[in-house]
């Protein structure tokens, strides 16, 4: 699903204009990307968790050169979902094999 397809969805089950939509969807957005790189966490009650993840430093390797690298200390957004979000997808989804 897109951004254009949940702006289609919203627009058509509230009966409000597309561009109206879009705007409060993208502004939802940036709100949400504005909190992380503050380093605020977003807590939505029944849908998760938009928190800052601190990346321990680490030594990584470049295997065409054949030399290791220094892989510094870094902050990186992630998702956590609810635990009723959880619970909703695995009882309606089907296992992909």
């Amino acid at each position: 699903m897109t951004k254009a397809d949940i702006v289609a969805k919203i627009s058509e089950k509230l009966g409000l204009e597309k561009g109206d939509v879009q705007a409060t969807v993208e502004s939802f957005m940036e709100e949400v990307k504005n909190s992380l790189e503050t380093g605020d966490n977003v807590y939505l009650r029944g849908f998760g968790s938009f928190i800052v993840k601190t990346r321990a430093e680490k030594t990584g390797r470049n295997i065409s050169k054949n030399t290791t690298i220094k892989i510094p200390a870094h902050n990186i957004p992630a998702f956590k979902p609810a635990k009723v979000f959880v619970e909703g997808v695995k009882a309606n989804t089907e296992v992909a094999v």
